[in-house]
């Protein structure tokens, strides 16, 4: 079942004509006018058949504790089919309807129930405060679950502490030495303190002409330019070697699903309401958030047995969407539309799973290593979890081989018991989503995926959902924010195999223009992103200009260049030295910093003269 409450200053409605599946009403039916009125609007839909009396149970129970905190006088049931695409029988929701009505009037409330099946016209007036506008997915769970909140989440306050060396501590006594588990764990406890602030990401993506905001879509999606789009491609192509090495097997699904389908429509309300909904004539549709949809309807399509398991299947969403709050968009952080590369690893059982996610957690440290980027740890689980398997989440957590902070919730709110979160800071002390590591231990049942094992019974598996790097745009944003932090002691650079241009050529005068391209040839041959900067500029400017594009060796070709051709001059970035050095020894280093990391080549005009301004 879906409704929508509204607090309302009044509804009137009129009706107007009757369908085939019209009730008998008595003329003072026929239109009405209720003041200070929880509305609910009301769709029934047909999973509310297999269980009605608990479905009503559960509507009752939510529509008598929001009327209590907003001080309606009555509340009036509102016949609603819009709200779904999979409505019950007509017979099913008027009896559903009237046994709401005769319920919530035992509770003491005044009802009034809008008549079904009539065409009519009505006018509302909404309050406005906090609580007058909610929407809720009504179940026929008879646990906790049963009412899925789609605004606001009344959780009982989760413990926190922290994890080291197999010792927990309570986070007021523990020894900070490393100031960003600080932030972490102030962040999580709502300590921290908004500063009001940009970060400064947002300035560098603009800066450096890697994206910047689409005006003419949504708020929340970027345009990319060539320099930010080679970035994007080799990230995303850095994840699938990562996860295709371990032996994950890439799929690609659709982007957008039916929310008819049951399963695919419980596990969507479990992100809440911030999903891109659309509809058809017929169908309510729903953008994805992440590739669980597509990856899960693959895995109950095919056959699997124990000796399959465990196994891995691997997209890279382009994208997904979330409807975040308009004012909590921002940069390269949080967005609407965004990258996410997404492993489902299907374990035969719990214990699987738990080795499985070790596994996970090697890898997706080791994107902090190649990324140059520092993670800070919050592993979370819930206190069932945690007292069936203590020792695995302390030694799980002394993998990281540093403190983590450990967040005990009290029962499971989700579709996982246990997840690891890891998280690098930003310039202004707030944390950025990076890899995630979760153990999920419903979908294989509600999406009817299953193994063979052993003894040759069925079983629905524990699916490991893993995602190496985060988000490809959170992954920038993370090394933009630590250029930012780097810049107080070192000049600010991206690791040397993503910076778009690894090697920068500047002829001093035009006779010096021929040995820089014969150069550039040389350099372009051996895989290395190289370019000419044959403006009509003075050098100091060039060599400013390739200092704030953060390119990482810059050669100056003169005359002396000219008469020794076996050595070049090599501005270092990193350390900002003039060394001497021959090419191939340039070629070498190079190829040592970036051993085993991705190439593409350069998406732009290899002299800077013919490129285009963005």
């Amino acid at each position: 079942m879906r409704i929508l409450l509204i607090h309302s200053d009044y509804l009137k409605y009129k009706t107007k004509s009757k369908t085939g599946i019209a009730e008998k009403i008595e003329d003072d039916k026929k239109e009405g006018i209720y003041e200070n009125t929880l509305v609910v609007f009301t769709a029934v839909e047909k999973e509310d058949e297999s269980d009605m009396e608990t479905v009503v149970e559960n509507a009752v129970n939510e529509i008598n504790n929001v009327y209590k905190k907003v001080g309606a006088q009555n509340v009036a049931i509102y016949p609603y089919a819009h709200l779904s695409s999979s409505l019950s029988t007509p017979d099913a929701a008027k009896k559903i309807l009237i046994d709401m009505e005769i319920s919530l009037e035992k509770l003491g409330l005044d009802v009034k129930r809008v008549p079904f099946g009539w065409y009519k016209s009505f006018e509302i007036s909404c309050k406005g405060h906090p609580l007058s506008e909610l929407s809720r997915t009504i179940t026929t769970e008879k646990d906790k679950e049963a009412v899925v909140d789609n605004k606001e989440a009344e959780l009982e306050k989760s413990e926190f502490y922290i994890l080291s060396e197999g010792k927990i501590i309570d986070i007021d006594e523990f020894n900070y030495k490393e100031n960003d588990l600080k932030k972490l764990v102030d962040y999580e406890l709502g300590r921290l303190e908004s500063s009001g602030e940009e970060p400064p990401h947002v300035k560098l993506m603009r800066k450096k002409k890697l994206a910047d905001y689409e005006p003419s879509a949504d708020v929340g999606h970027l345009r990319w330019y060539p320099k930010g789009r080679l970035i994007r491609d080799l990230l995303s192509d850095y994840v699938y070697n990562l996860v295709t090495e371990r032996g994950a097997m890439p799929v690609e699904t659709p982007i957008m699903y039916d929310l008819s389908d049951y399963a695919i429509r419980v596990h969507a309300e479990k992100f809440g309401e911030r999903q891109y909904r659309m509809g058809t004539k017929n169908k309510q549709l729903m953008l994805r958030y992440a590739c669980c949809f597509g990856a899960f309807r693959v895995l109950s399509d095919s056959f699997l047995t124990w000796k399959n398991l465990p196994i891995g299947i691997y997209e890279l969403s382009t994208y997904s969407f979330r409807l975040e709050k308009k004012g909590e968009v921002v940069g390269l952080k949080r967005l609407r539309g965004f990258t996410m590369p997404d492993l489902h690893t299907v374990c035969a059982d719990i214990n699987q799973s738990m080795q499985e996610f070790d596994k996970q957690i090697a890898m997706c440290k080791q994107t902090g290593i190649d990324l140059g980027v520092n993670y800070e740890v919050i592993m979370r689980a819930t206190k069932d979890f945690l007292k069936e398997n203590k020792d695995w989440v302390y030694s799980t957590s002394d993998k990281i081989g540093k403190p983590v902070l450990l967040e005990i919730l009290p029962e499971r709110k989700h579709y996982w018991t246990a997840k690891m979160d890891f998280a690098a800071i930003d310039y202004l002390g707030r944390p950025i989503e990076n890899p995630t590591i979760q153990i999920d231990v419903e979908s294989g049942e509600r999406f009817g995926i299953t193994y063979i094992n052993q003894e040759e019974v069925e079983i629905n598996p524990i699916i490991i959902h893993c995602s190496p790097t985060g988000s490809i745009e959170r992954v920038i944003c993370s090394l933009l924010e630590k250029s930012a932090v780097d810049k107080k002691e070192k000049p600010p650079m991206l690791p040397v195999w993503l910076i778009p241009t690894q090697v920068r050529i500047i002829p001093i005068a035009e006779r010096h223009i021929e040995r820089s391209q014969q150069l550039a040839k040389q350099i372009k041959d051996q895989n290395i992103r190289v370019d000419i900067d044959d403006r009509h500029e003075t050098v100091g400017k060039k060599i400013r200009n390739a200092g704030g594009e953060w390119i990482p060796y810059v050669i100056v070709i003169g005359d002396r260049e000219l008469e020794e051709e076996g050595t070049l001059t090599v501005n270092i970035r990193e350390t900002n030295e003039k060394i001497i050095m021959e090419i191939n020894d340039l070629i070498n280093k190079i190829h040592e910093e970036t051993t085993e990391m991705p190439f593409r080549k350069l998406p732009l005009p290899i002299k800077l003269a013919n490129r285009v301004t963005f």
